[in-house]
This record gives structure tokens, sequence and C-alpha cells, in this order.
């Protein structure tokens, strides 16, 4: 058994009906392991879905060994083919249902090599997570098992994890959120409801009734979601701690989710962390949260932030702005674009440069601005794509969900379900704040601002419509 699942774990498929802990669950977990160690050596591709067969399948690969990459079922058809031909795994489990790629064939619903000579990952080596979403040409990032078992014991402590606690699947477990929920809960021996619909879903919020779901995580288009179907906390009794992550939530938001746990007892905690860092880096307590508003928090235990300053030079001094560094045992091992890189070693050595803009209080708190490749220019000004969302949003036009993208010498804004006069309005907004002219905001409306499947903005889709 993995040392992942701690004593007196439990998983409970909702809709299959089917608990598993104790004995059964060890005993599901070693039929797993089992039939995945005889398969031909090289990393694993596993589809993963929101069900209890994928959850098993990623334990049984962690107690075997087996060094397997969780990826999106929903992945682009065309774009599969071209992730196996660079990585070669040993095979595709729950392979789609079509014919197998050449050099593959079918078995027992996974596609599996006929060579059974391949690249054997680093030993170190245990769980690969795309870098991009359902689209795109991504590269993997190489997470060794100690780095995802720390991380896991990090979130469990700094979130008072426990035996009782027992978490829903609100997020796909092949975004590395929904995953370090699960790896989190199960190290503590709690329990995962195993639901698909996800948190917009009727099926999800039976099933926080009937299993007693106490904990909740989601992404800043949840809570951009929840807020306008009016979310009570009262309505769900067991429910008593919420968690945020996967992009800063403005900060009305954070305080009006804030308040409402507080109303029953409960606890809201906003996180910040990346696929390479396995992935939590930082956690802001519930109980600093008002004193500390708009923070991503400290980091977590083990860890530390740096800010690298223009000059290159890092800093923990506060208030400057620049690059966030993170340095842990939960850093990723490096990347890996092709086969032959799955048997390299920890090229990261511990150090992440996040690629986000921030700083620090004199608490050693950290505040995230932006990112750094997130930079538009309007008339040859550069703009921060978030600052113009955050503004968007605040100009009290009637605008809650927007996304921007870099059209040239202007930037798009599409806005959720917007009028074109709230458009208008909304350029004129940014024009007034920012001392430039109209045309270089296109705000324009949209019925739905397309998602990735882990619920973060899809700019890349966006892009393609400028």
């Amino acid at each position: 058994m993995t040392p992942l699942v701690g004593e007196g774990a439990r998983l409970v498929d909702a809709v299959g009906g089917r608990t598993l802990a104790g004995r059964e669950l060890r005993a599901a977990v070693e039929a797993a392991a089992g039939e995945l160690a005889g398969l031909p050596t090289g990393a694993l591709f596993a589809r993963t879905s929101v069900d209890l067969p994928s959850v098993l399948r990623y334990l049984g690969a962690l107690a075997a060994g087996r060094a397997v990459a969780l990826i999106d079922p929903a992945l682009d058809p065309a774009a599969l083919p071209g992730l196996i031909e660079r990585f070669r795994p040993g095979a595709v489990l729950a392979a789609p249902d079509a014919a197998p790629p050449a050099g593959y064939r079918a078995r027992d619903g996974h596609w599996v090599r006929e060579s059974g000579e391949g690249v054997a990952p680093h030993p170190e080596l245990a769980v690969l997570l795309p870098t991009s979403g359902s689209t795109g040409n991504p590269k993997l990032v190489r997470l060794s098992g100690q780095a995802v078992l720390h991380n896991a014991e990090a979130i469990a402590r700094v979130l008072d994890i426990g035996a009782g606690e027992v978490a829903p699947t609100s997020l796909p477990l092949h975004y590395s959120y929904g995953l370090s929920v699960l790896n989190s809960h199960l190290l503590r021996g709690a329990t995962v409801v195993i639901e698909p619909s996800g948190v917009l879903g009727r099926g999800f919020w039976d099933a926080v009734t009937e299993h007693g779901a106490t904990s909740l995580a989601g992404v800043p288009y949840h809570y951009e979601m929840l807020r306008r179907l009016k979310f009570d906390p009262a309505r769900y009794p067991s429910l008593r701690t919420l968690t945020q992550a996967g992009g800063k939530l403005r900060t009305e938001l954070v305080s009006e989710f804030d308040e409402k746990m507080r109303g029953v007892g409960g606890r809201m905690f906003v996180m910040y962390g990346q696929t390479e860092a396995a992935p939590r880096m930082a956690t802001l307590p519930a109980e600093r949260l008002t004193e500390k508003l708009g923070s991503a928090g400290a980091a977590l235990p083990d860890g530390a932030f740096t800010i690298r300053r223009d000059d290159g030079k890092e800093t923990t001094y506060p208030k400057i702005v620049g690059e966030v560094v993170y340095r842990g045992p939960n850093v990723m091992m490096g990347y890996a674009e092709r086969a032959s890189e799955l048997a390299r070693g920890d090229e990261a050595g511990g150090v992440l440069a996040t690629g986000d803009l921030g700083y620090l209080d004199e608490d050693g708190y950290l505040f995230i601005t932006g990112r750094l490749k997130r930079i538009g220019k309007v008339f040859g000004n550069r703009v921060s794509l978030d600052d113009l969302e955050q503004a968007v949003r605040a100009a009290g036009v009637g605008i809650e969900v927007v996304a921007a993208v870099s059209a040239g010498d202007k930037v798009v804004l599409f806005a959720e379900g917007a009028a074109t006069d709230t458009c208008k309005a909304a350029a004129r907004a940014l024009s007034e704040q920012l001392h430039l002219h109209t045309s270089g905001f296109d705000v324009r409306p949209i019925d739905t601002v397309p998602l990735l499947a882990s619920g973060k903005v899809d700019y890349r889709a966006l892009e393609t419509r400028v």
C-alpha cells in the first residue's frame, strides 16, 4: 500500500454507492498495483476521470512504483497521439474508444505498448502532470514521490485535516489542486467522496448532504458562480471549511465568503500554488484572513519565499515587487518534453521561479500582483492584463466575469453576459482610469467565458477569437 493512504482512509463512490476502507481498500489498491506492475517499461498515461477506477489506478501506480501521468480524458483527440509519440508510455490506461496508435494494442480497456523496451523513468519519479490544460502541446511536470507526500502532509497540517474530515471531489483529479485534496485527506485517514458532477451540479450538493462533507475546494470561477447562486453554508450543516486556490479571487468575494463561513462557525482559507510545487506553496490561515486580506498567505512548513528584483538579486525586504521565487522540498524535479527526459534526476534543486509578480509584507506574507507574461500594450504603454480584469470588475458597471487578452497595440476584454452598452461603459472606465484612449480597450460581450477543466480561464481559446 502506498504511504499516501493513511490508517482509516475511506473512498466513497457517490454514484456507484460503494465504499472502500480498511482491508477492502488495501486489497483494491494492491490489485491495481499488481495489474500495472507487469506493463511494459516506461511511464504510464492514465486518462483520469472523477471516478473510483481512476483513483485506484493512481494509487495503484504509486504502490507499484510506476511513474504515472494523469491525463485529462477530454484532451483534444488530436493532441493525445502527439503526447504518446513523444513519451512512448508503457500503456495508456482507460484508453479512448478508438483504434490504438501504431506500436500499441488494445487490451482490457487500455492501449499497451507492443515493445517491452522503453525508457525507464528515474526511480524517484512518481507523478507527471501537464503544464497546460486540455489544449496545446504541454510539457510534463516531473514530481517525485517525496515531493507529493511532503506537500500532502504540509497541507494537512495547515488545514488541520483529521480522520473525521470528508472531502468531496469538487475539482478534476488530473488537475493539481484537485489531486492535492485527494492526497492530503487520504494521508490523514480521512474520507474522500468521489462525485463527478462538480460544484455547479445538483448531484454534487446531494452528495455533500448525504455524506456529510466537511470541506469544499474551489477556484475563483467557482466562487463567482456560487455567489450568483446565493450560496448559503447554513443549508449544509456539516460543511465548515472552504479553500480557494487556482488564481487570485477578488478581495470582496474573499471577504463575503469568509463572513458567510464565520456566520456558521466555519473557516475560509486562501491558498497559493502551482503544479510545479506539487502544488501548494502558501496558505493564508483563516484566523488572519481579515488582517491580511488580499494576501496569498505565508509559505507552507519547510518552504520559503524570496522576491527576485529586476537586477536578478533576491530579497525578503518588505514591499519590493518582483518575481516570486519559492524554495521547498515539494518543488518539482524538472520538466520533460520527451521520453528520454523522464530518466533525469532532480534538475530544479528545490527552487522554483514562479513567473508570478508579487511582494512580501513585514510578516513574510505573500501578495501576488500579476504574471510576468500577462502583460499587454495599449498604444505602447505596458499594462497588466490581470489588473485590467480587476479594474473592470471594480468599475461598478455590472461586469463580474471578464477575461483580457493582448491584441497588438490594444487589449481585448471578453465580458460574460454583458450588454453592448455595458461593454462601452467598461471601456470608458478603463480609459479614464489609465488616461488612454477608449479605442485601446476593446470590451466585447461573450455568452460564457471558456474554461479549462481546472475551472481556470482558457486564454488560448480567447486568443483565437481576437
